[in-house]
């Protein structure tokens, strides 16, 4: 499913002494299966951009365009649940959402209120927990016995239950260590690819920009200041650095064995095994 968003602009209390902008002017193509990250110091609008594609927001100003669906500033917009049921959203720390009674009737919520019929929602439900890792013997426990890892597994099921055309994901390894974090960013590179999804990615962490990402959208103060393929944004780190944003670590590395061999390599790398390869191609170099 194609989305863009045409000249968005998004004021929080509009017409109140409060009023704020918190983006303007934001123009993003998202083609059908794109893996797009979203990059950006807190406050500079990517989470506003978020809820403008399943219409939880709806702009002040611009288009917003989500496969047939039209959302338009200043205009009464009609049929939304369709929109939101072909969008879902994965929020930081989605295990709070978590309020059912069994793991079961949690993750069938969603469907059932999109209009699926029962055993269809159950059927869904077994098999988005096969999607997130976990097996059927949890679909009778209560959500609040499970381990935090678990619960929020739970939550993405019930996302997934949905069966999205689009996913959304804000901060979606939030609070996990480095294992947990790999393991949820591995499974949703894994659902990308096996169901063609088209997949948004918010993050603060330029490896996960860098490993999944097609394609990177940076904000700023509520604009978008720059937009590329991952090797394109990380090939000038100095703009990020000056930008207060971080790079990914193999970045940082290749940057200081160029400073201590007085190699210039022909580009920047973003995977350790491509980066060792060509260092040694280069030190193969210097020494014929």
């Amino acid at each position: 499913m194609d989305i863009s968003l045409q000249n968005i602009e998004y004021r929080y209390q509009a017409n109140t002494p409060f009023e704020r902008i918190a983006i303007k002017d934001v123009s993003i193509d998202i083609p059908s299966g794109t893996f797009l990250a979203i990059i950006g110091h807190t406050g500079s609008g990517k989470s506003t951009v978020l809820q403008h594609l399943n219409a939880l927001l709806q702009p002040t100003n611009g288009t917003v365009k989500i496969g047939e669906h039209e959302i338009r500033a200043q205009q009464k917009n009609k049929n939304l649940k369709q929109v939101r049921q072909k969008v879902g959203i994965v929020f930081q720390f989605p295990e709070h959402q978590l309020f059912e009674e069994t793991v079961e009737k949690d993750i069938i919520f969603g469907p059932l209120n999109f209009g699926v019929s029962e055993t269809e929602a159950k059927k869904r439900a077994r098999l988005a927990l096969k999607q997130v890792g976990l097996g059927e013997e949890v679909l009778e426990k209560s959500p609040f016995d499970l381990s935090g890892g678990q619960m929020r597994r739970v939550a993405i099921a019930g996302v997934l239950a949905m069966e999205p055309d689009v996913i959304v994901l804000d901060e979606p390894t939030a609070g996990l260590d480095p294992r947990g974090r790999k393991e949820i960013m591995d499974m949703f590179n894994s659902l990308h690819k096996e169901r063609n999804l088209s997949t948004i990615l918010v993050t603060h962490s330029m490896e996960d920009a860098a490993r999944y990402a097609d394609q990177i959208v940076i904000m700023q103060q509520g604009k978008v200041v720059n937009k590329g393929t991952p090797e394109e944004i990380f090939s000038a780190p100095a703009q990020l650095v000056q930008m207060g944003l971080d790079v990914p670590e193999v970045v940082r590395f290749q940057l200081k064995l160029e400073e201590k061999m007085g190699v210039k390599l022909n580009k920047m790398y973003l995977s350790i095994d491509e980066l060792t390869e060509a260092v040694t191609e280069a030190l193969r170099g210097v020494r014929s």
